[in-house]
């Protein structure tokens, strides 16, 4: 009996988180896309017009603001890869230089205490011509410095991009440095014996063997930017006009702006569908690489 118990334990106390799991995201995502196939407004409406089920899907993509909102997930996904490439060099300067490394990882990793909200009125007060770096520069006798870019729809998103990388660097710093820190030392020693320059020491030895660590920052990195909206709000509310709006911003726009609920509905399955053309891919390639690095080894 007791053998029995011990078999059976574990898989009941995984059915709450399995319960869970189904009801609060299966669930939601199926009513998810079932609300988008009605005309919901404010409240939902469970009648499907099988005739134009497909609606809300179509104005969607007749929307400017929707075409402007996967444009900017394109640029801020592009832009925000440097955080990674910051995150590796920082990484790589603490991994060579041992004195000051936990002050320096410190330093490094603060910004990621912040909240986004917080980071992103930071750097709205920054990029505030009368308060920030432009104001700066003029006190200092460059007149004609501007640092305004939050004020133009052309320069708007560079200046989220730029709160982003700085938000999120330190937190890519740290699995790069972990990552680093997996590399067999004698790895190192026997490049240095070798004579093996630097640049070619990282470029075909140490990032090839760092894949899996790339790998999941690219994972995390896309998952961030496809429901980034707390930096949006917070530095420019979308705006100028519209210039700023993302995915996530837009169906939540959608609702609270346009008491649409369906169309919501419609904006956030394309998120869904988004993610996981983006996810699936890289997550078959990790495993892909794993069961062939585990037969090498065998």
């Amino acid at each position: 009996m007791a053998i029995r118990w011990s078999h059976w334990s574990p898989r009941i106390a995984l059915v709450p988180a399995l319960v869970i799991t189904a009801v609060a995201f299966v669930g939601s995502i199926g009513w998810t896309i079932y609300i988008s196939l009605t005309r919901s407004r404010r409240f939902p409406d469970y009648t499907i017009n099988w005739d134009e089920w497909a609606r809300q899907y179509e104005r969607l993509f007749k929307d400017d603001a929707w075409a402007v909102s996967l444009k900017n997930l394109l640029v801020l996904g592009i832009g925000s890869t440097l955080a990674i490439i910051f995150g590796f060099i920082l990484a790589a300067m603490i991994e060579r230089e041992k004195r000051g490394e936990g002050f320096f990882r410190t330093i490094f990793l603060y910004p990621l205490a912040v909240s986004l909200i917080v980071a992103g009125l930071v750097w709205r007060w920054m990029f505030n011509p009368a308060l920030g770096i432009e104001n700066f520069l003029h006190q200092i006798g460059f007149a004609n410095a501007s640092f305004n870019w939050l004020a133009s729809p052309d320069t708007a998103m560079y200046g989220i991009i730029l709160a982003s990388i700085w938000h999120g660097s330190g937190f890519y710093m740290a699995l790069m440095l972990a990552g680093l820190k997996s590399i067999n030392t004698e790895i190192w020693s026997a490049a240095r014996l070798d004579g093996v320059s630097f640049w070619r020491l990282y470029i075909e030895i140490i990032i090839p063997m760092m894949r899996f660590t790339f790998l999941t920052c690219a994972i995390l990195l896309s998952l961030g930017v496809v429901k980034a909206y707390d930096i949006i709000v917070a530095m420019t509310n979308g705006g100028p006009g519209s210039s700023t709006w993302m995915p996530a911003f837009f169906a939540l726009n959608a609702y609270a702006g346009r008491s649409n609920i369906a169309y919501a509905s419609a904006a956030a399955v394309i998120m869904l569908l988004i993610t996981a053309a983006i996810f699936i891919p890289l997550v078959l390639i990790t495993a892909w690489r794993v069961r062939r690095q585990e037969a090498i080894a065998q």
